[in-house]
């Protein structure tokens, strides 16, 4: 589905994918900027998720700070697609599933509130499934964001900062699984997440602040669906880089422009070589190839052996799991 967007959907989804104000009424300061009421605002949000063209307001998380999380592939048999898909998206802690152009055409990212939750999750998968999965687990994050200007203008900043861990501290968990499920669309959000977790606004607001001034929030704001706005020709691109040469082609990589997430994973020797990891969004494959040669150009992987891995196919995008379940529900 193609979501047409109006000049002030547009003008919303390109100014707020990050930074949502921390403020008790958030809303109403995206009104003030976009010259409409609070009520008008929180409408077209809903309508947007409605249609899809949103999947929340809230919040993606750095990986492995709260939580763990890997990026995991299956070689389904073409027959077998459908099938396959719904075994791994039945996994509460699946939280992106893509069918992609390759012999590994079915890949997810699992998340769980640690890596004992993820590894479960993977060895139910391999045995539901009867095919083998890979586990690529992350090694380093260059750029971790997925917010740009949906007009192709612009993109995110690049290189994402390290994140400090140490700030994690008791009931973070609670507001972290709130934000990745999306807060409440009502005047004070903040304010209904505090109810809900027998805290205080001020108290949410001021945590929310801290862990995002920690890297551990990478992004706070309106979560777009970008196929459902037309960015449907989107590649997966790996590269098998000598170990010596990935931070310096990684760094280099994440800052190129059209970039839009790009990280080293471990590989997997018997299956997997590649290590090095980058997203390219585009509106069509001549478009995300003509972005891609460049970048690869600049960070020096021209000629080292890759692959490019399009998207066909979203069949699960939420946010990631922190908690286990009963936690969540307690």
């Amino acid at each position: 589905m193609n979501a047409q967007l109006d000049p002030l959907d547009q003008k919303l989804l390109d100014g707020w994918q990050r930074d949502l104000p921390l403020v008790p009424e958030p809303f109403a300061v995206l009104g003030e900027a976009l010259r409409l009421d609070e009520a008008s605002v929180l409408s077209r949000l809903a309508r947007l998720a409605e249609r899809g063209a949103i999947s929340r307001v809230g919040a993606t998380l750095r990986p492995n700070i709260a939580g763990a999380s890997t990026l995991a592939a299956v070689a389904a048999p073409e027959w077998g697609i459908d099938e396959v898909a719904e075994i791994i998206g039945a996994e509460p802690g699946v939280n992106h599933s893509y069918l992609r152009e390759n012999d590994w055409n079915l890949w997810f990212v699992a998340t769980g509130p640690d890596r004992d939750h993820v590894d479960a999750a993977l060895a139910r998968i391999a045995e539901r499934s009867g095919l083998t999965v890979l586990d690529l687990r992350l090694v380093r994050p260059y750029h971790i964001d997925l917010g740009f200007a949906l007009d192709g203008s612009a993109h995110g900043p690049g290189a994402s900062a390290p994140a400090d861990a140490s700030v994690l501290g008791p009931g973070d968990t609670d507001i972290l699984q709130t934000l990745t499920r999306g807060i409440e669309l009502v005047s004070r959000p903040y304010a209904a997440m505090a109810r809900n977790l027998g805290r205080s606004e001020a108290e949410i607001i001021d945590r929310i602040r801290r862990l995002t001034d920690a890297g551990i929030i990478s992004r706070l704001g309106i979560i777009v669906r970008h196929r459902s706005l037309g960015w449907r020709s989107n590649a997966m691109v790996t590269w098998q880089v000598p170990e010596g040469a990935v931070d310096r082609a990684g760094a280099t990589l994440a800052a190129q422009p059209g970039v839009t997430l790009c990280y080293q994973r471990r590989p997997d020797a018997r299956h997997w070589p590649y290590n090095l990891y980058c997203m390219i969004h585009a509106r069509s494959r001549e478009e995300a190839l003509g972005k891609l040669r460049p970048a690869a150009e600049a960070a020096g992987l021209a000629d080292l052996p890759q692959q490019i891995l399009f998207s066909i196919r979203c069949f699960k995008q939420t946010g990631a799991m922190v908690q286990a379940q009963s936690e969540a529900a307690a």
